[in-house]
């Protein structure tokens, strides 16, 4: 009599697991940020969301303040990464431009909405703003080198390192602009400007 063999469904190890539930958290915590803000995320909400339930939610995250802040690091990693893998592919050509096109995209994505609730809450909330303002003075600090060498200025010069700085103050604004309304076109045109405004003083650096 033949015996029937039947192999083991194999399981998924803790690790992966753990690592799925936490991606599931932190994404369903940047959508509830975008489409309700601070006040209007809870991490019931989250939970929910992320199909995940309240207990395990609080195992990983016991406090809201510590949901929302591992989700704004963890999609600026994700950001990060991409912004490195579309510089790869930046044309010879009109690179500036391109340069400001793709950090303009950091400056309008559901990360940068997510971070603007988290900064206006935070002014006004002093444990928030603790917890805040040293994840994006980091944050602001890999962005600004990472600018540097897609542009490729000298960052010991004083002033290249000023102008950098100009440039991702000038991104941010447009990208505050962006929240209340179409700002594209006007965004293109400022954008042009500054890319040969980039181009003639890094030129002349050179």
């Amino acid at each position: 009599m033949a015996i029937e063999s039947r192999e083991r469904p194999q399981r998924t190890p803790q690790g992966e697991r753990t690592r799925a539930m936490r991606t599931r958290l932190l994404d369903a915590t940047i959508d509830c940020l975008v489409e309700r803000g601070w006040s209007g995320t809870t991490t019931t909400l989250v939970s929910e969301r992320a199909g995940v339930s309240r207990g395990a939610q609080l195992h990983h995250f016991p406090t809201k303040q510590a949901l929302v802040v591992d989700a704004v690091e963890y999609i600026a990693t994700k950001r990060r990464t991409e912004l490195e893998a579309a510089a790869e592919h930046l044309p010879a050509r009109r690179r500036t431009r391109a340069v400001l096109e793709i950090l303009s995209e950091q400056f309008t994505s559901p990360v940068f909405l997510a971070a603007l609730e988290l900064w206006v809450a935070a002014r006004t909330d002093e444990t928030l703003r603790d917890a805040v303002g040293p994840l994006e003075q980091r944050i602001g600090r890999e962005t600004h080198r990472q600018t540097v060498t897609l542009l490729g200025v000298d960052d010991s010069d004083g002033g290249a390192r000023e102008l950098v700085q100009a440039t991702l103050d000038l991104l941010r604004g447009l990208g505050l602009a962006a929240t209340l309304a179409d700002d594209s076109r006007r965004r293109k045109r400022i954008l042009d400007t500054w890319a040969k405004t980039l181009d003639d003083t890094i030129g002349a650096a050179s």
